[in-house]
């Protein structure tokens, strides 16, 4: 008999109820004293951001960027960013699935792109569902998801480490490889705005609409992770809530909605790996 390992619980159990996900996350603007609980177990000190999909990027600005970027290039795209972050880890695993999308069995994305995790804590999780990668590797799974039309989502998460009880917090850097249909985080606008407020979007990013392209179609209003798409006076808004995940961008039948990157990305690490240690 195989031995159990926590995660062999845990997985069962998201999996199990992670129909109810919406209506889960709706009951903390609806009671504050769940929000507070489920602050504290899941979401305590977390700092997320949303990077978008490279080959949805329309406009690129040629920047100044770190030495181990190749600078015969000197153009950095948004996984760029996370590339350089996983350069600099001592512990890498990759997860051998998506638990979001096998518990929505999902049939649009590949469900064997899992989630990569950085960090001392990464020895912790049960190579039962993941496995040890190199720096190479890792880099190598961001773009096969990026060719998969993935967005990514990373930063330091709680629930991750509630899951898996690893920890602690800041010794686990979460990059989740996240699909439209089947992301935890498309639960986002149900959450309190407390912690809506622990997810960002990438410094440098900008979304807009061309009105000259719209069509009014509004698919880029159904597929917005967090509601931030919409119709004002015949045209397509873009709040200041939209997270620049850019999935408006790939799904726009007309090519209307655009997304600029045009931002140092120092920034972003440095404040990444303030809330994470993943060299040590």
């Amino acid at each position: 008999m195989k031995r159990i390992v926590f995660e062999d619980i845990s997985t069962f159990i998201v999996k199990y109820i992670f129909h109810l996900r919406f209506k889960v996350a709706l009951l903390s603007r609806k009671s504050r004293i769940f929000n507070k609980i489920l602050t504290k177990l899941l979401f305590e000190d977390d700092k997320t951001y949303f990077i978008p999909n490279n080959n949805n990027i329309t406009h690129l600005e040629t920047i100044e960027v770190n030495k181990t970027i190749d600078k015969t290039k000197n153009i950095v795209f948004p996984s760029d960013i996370i590339k350089e972050i996983i350069r600099n880890a001592n512990y890498i695993v990759i997860m051998n699935s998506c638990l979001c999308r096998t518990s929505a069995n999902c049939n649009d994305y590949p469900q064997n792109l899992g989630c990569i995790f950085l960090g001392r804590a990464t020895k912790k999780i049960s190579r039962k569902y993941c496995r040890e990668v190199t720096p190479d590797e890792a880099i190598n799974h961001i773009d096969k998801c990026n060719n998969a039309g993935l967005i990514y989502i990373m930063g330091r998460n709680k629930l991750d480490v509630r899951w898996m009880n690893v920890g602690p917090s800041d010794e686990l850097l979460t990059i989740c490889n996240c699909c439209p249909c089947c992301c935890l985080w498309r639960v986002l606008p149900n959450f309190s705005d407390s912690i809506q407020g622990n997810f960002h979007k990438l410094p440098g990013i900008s979304v807009y609409c061309d009105d000259n392209q719209c069509i009014l179609c509004k698919k880029c209003v159904d597929i917005c992770f967090v509601e931030a798409i919409t119709i004002d006076d015949n045209k397509i808004k873009v709040n200041s809530n939209c997270m620049g995940c850019s999935q408006c961008v790939s799904n726009c039948p007309v090519n209307a909605m655009k997304i600029n990157y045009d931002d140092n990305m120092n920034y972003t690490i440095d404040d990444i790996n303030n809330i994470v240690n993943i060299e040590k």
